[in-house]
């Protein structure tokens, strides 16, 4: 069984790109093959996720329960094909196993589970849990004078659940600089624009009303992502808020910015085209 060995974190931005559409290419084959997942989700995070686990967090696969390695809650969790498919590259189990993607008894459920698969922090799936999970580690770490960061990634939809904004007061309150929370603002949820569900905005200035530190950036772009994860706490005592303007299904022309494909699957001939505007090169 094959596992990658990635020893040291990537600070080439150039690299970071092209391991996210490698990422991004094997994640829409599992999809299609488990004929079950949420394409637009998982290709709007995978930039995200790519500049953390390949260039930021302090993890080792090789010790996934290290007591003062950071942590990663990823609080939307339907979008598990992208996590599964970034912690098998970076080394916490071994690739083939995501051909088990969504199958009977495969530990590599629809949501992920942390009781299944080394490398997850927290069972998530049911939206706004992952926030006050995250709080709950944050403080711990401060209890235990830990240099420890946590890391929550959140949808946009998702902060419509009030667990979110209970969290935040309380991470205010406790001043967790440790704490930083991404919200991959795409601008879309399940059936709709999130602003033609429950208008969410100005969130920025919500977030720095409950007394955060708020800082807008491109989420496809693996230079300013990796800078700014490298300097996270931006100001000592506050929790960090990093809206990530993303683009729902980046990277395939035909689901980008497309309400229809929260969980739709491509077909074969969607999918050979996708890989293509992917990048694979073609035999």
């Amino acid at each position: 069984m094959f596992i990658y060995l990635e020893d040291t974190l990537i600070t080439d931005p150039k690299l970071l790109y092209e391991k996210s559409y490698e990422i991004r290419r094997h994640n829409m084959k599992t999809i299609v093959k488990a004929k079950l997942g949420h394409t637009g989700g998982d290709l709007s995070v995978t930039d995200i996720l790519t500049t953390l686990y390949f260039g930021v967090l302090n993890v080792d696969p090789s010790n996934p329960t290290d007591p003062e390695r950071d942590r990663l809650i990823l609080s939307k969790g339907h979008c598990s094909g992208a996590f599964y498919t970034i912690l098998a590259y970076r080394g916490f189990f071994p690739v083939e196993m995501l051909d088990t993607y969504e199958q009977a008894l495969s530990p590599l459920n629809g949501h992920p589970s942390n009781t299944k698969l080394p490398g997850i922090e927290a069972s998530t799936g049911p939206l706004g849990h992952g926030l006050p999970f995250g709080v709950g580690t944050a403080i711990a770490a401060k209890m235990d004078k830990s240099p420890r960061r946590v890391f929550v990634i959140t949808g946009d939809g998702e902060l419509q659940e009030g667990s979110n904004w209970e969290a935040a007061m309380s991470a205010a309150h406790h001043k967790l600089d440790n704490l930083t929370v991404i919200i991959d603002r795409n601008g879309l949820q399940q059936g709709d624009y999130t602003e033609a569900t429950n208008r969410l905005e100005p969130l920025a200035d919500k977030w720095r009303a409950f007394g955060w530190e708020v800082v807008e950036v491109d989420g496809h772009d693996h230079a300013a992502l990796l800078d700014l994860f490298q300097r996270v706490p931006l100001q000592k005592g506050k929790p960090t808020c990093v809206l990530a303007h993303t683009h729902k299904g980046q990277g395939v022309s035909f689901v980008k910015d497309q309400v229809g494909w929260h969980h739709r699957v491509m077909t074969q001939e969607e999918l050979a085209q996708a890989l293509v505007e992917l990048g694979e090169v073609q035999a």
